[in-house]
């Protein structure tokens, strides 16, 4: 099962405050262990929304609108993203609250949120093996 622990923006993370030494270190800290548990995928930090875009749909079939940030409202934005691999749902949860606390003064806050596996998208055995093979094909890729 893949759970990705979303870090929620605060209003300093969208004003391109960087994180201290020592919120680094707790971060780096916590990353290898997961790194050494063998349940770390991925994780990184954000850029503000000040440099992001967003893509919209109108309607279906429509044409592709493109917004340039920032983008308002800073508690529903993402700031960094964990990604791990885990056994079950409580062992997902045993990691994100070991997490330190993301922004280092008690304003953070973390989504943890389950991964859809090919399984759970389509029961067609063709359409699993092509997503499958996508996902080991980028695996491959990334070493």
């Amino acid at each position: 099962m893949r759970f990705m622990m979303i870090v929620r923006a605060t209003e300093d993370s969208e004003a391109g405050v960087l994180p201290s030494a020592e919120q680094l270190d707790a971060m780096m800290r916590y990353n290898m262990e997961l790194a050494r548990a063998g349940v770390l995928l991925a994780a990184d930090g954000l850029h503000p929304s000040s440099g992001a875009i967003r893509i919209s749909y109108p309607e279906p079939g429509g044409k592709a609108k493109i917004t340039d940030g920032p983008f308002t409202e800073a508690k529903e934005l993402i700031a960094g993203y964990t990604l791990i691999e885990v056994k079950t749902r409580e062992e997902a949860i045993e990691w994100a609250k070991r997490m330190p606390d993301p922004h280092g003064f008690g304003a953070g806050q973390i989504e943890l949120r389950q991964v859809f596996e090919p399984t759970d998208l389509t029961q067609d055995p063709q359409a699993q093996a092509k997503q499958y093979e996508m996902r080991e094909h980028i695996q491959r890729q990334n070493p």
